[in-house]
């Protein structure tokens, strides 16, 4: 096989490779949709509503599991299960931090998956770390604007330092992001922070109540796991690619 077969084979596959991981991502695009249709402003708090807004994001894990194997479960599987169980504890306001603890876990989670061997590592140059710079001068400027809302609020003995860690958290997760190389795990780290920053905007009164400022919450939510999902499939793709290379 010379290398005009070899390069169009290749092709052949990458072109396989995603008709099959669009299959594969259907029931997550069908479960998204179904939540926007079903929610309503009035959308009463149950153990059905909490299923139907993590649905998605649990689907969105069986299919990462599917194409990476029982070594992701330790990755961004385990990142979107702790997701969905935080999906379902903001469906009650009195478990708010229960579900931030969950997401805080999840954040976790995807950083020290961006820093395994799975993704191949961005040479840091000078840009990049300006980049980190930029991103941690956000997550500071954000919290330091956030704070006196905070301390209104009934609870903020435990809010103030809880949602501190949490934006430390989400603001290395973006920038381990950047290291990945991989274009769909930094959109849908930097999605994330766009989506927990209207998030935050509207939970701590900031800003007055917008009509349509839960559909940008989970849109933004959904894109930007569905980028980090996609982003660990392509990263062990490549990976798998490499070692082919390497023993050929």
């Amino acid at each position: 096989m010379d290398i005009l077969e070899t390069d169009a084979y290749d092709r052949r596959q990458k072109r396989n490779m995603s008709c099959a991981l669009l299959f594969s991502l259907l029931p997550f695009f069908l479960s998204a949709a179904l939540y926007f249709y079903m929610w309503t402003p009035d959308s009463p708090m149950s153990i059905m509503s909490a299923g139907v807004k993590s649905a998605p994001i649990l689907l969105l894990a069986a299919a990462v599991l599917s194409w990476n194997g029982g070594q992701s479960v330790l990755g961004v599987v385990g990142g979107l299960l702790f997701s969905a169980l935080g999906d379902c504890c903001l469906i009650w306001p009195e478990l708010f931090l229960h579900g931030m603890a969950a997401f805080a876990v999840a954040h976790l989670i995807y950083s020290l998956t961006f820093l395994s061997s799975r993704y191949s590592t961005y040479s840091s140059s000078s840009w990049t770390r300006f980049l980190y710079l930029i991103l941690f001068i956000i997550g500071g400027g954000f919290y330091i604007y956030l704070y006196p809302f905070l301390k209104k609020a009934p609870d903020s003995d435990l809010l103030v330092p809880a949602v501190g860690v949490y934006v430390f958290l989400i603001t290395l997760m973006g920038t381990l992001a950047i290291r990945t190389g991989q274009a769909a795990t930094l959109l849908g780290s930097l999605t994330f922070m766009v989506s927990d920053i209207a998030l935050a905007l509207q939970v701590f009164k900031v800003t007055a109540p917008m009509e349509h400022s839960h559909v940008i919450v989970m849109v933004t939510y959904y894109l930007a796991q569905l980028l980090i999902a996609v982003g660990d499939i392509k990263a062990v793709e490549n990976n798998d690619d490499f070692s082919k290379w390497k023993r050929s």
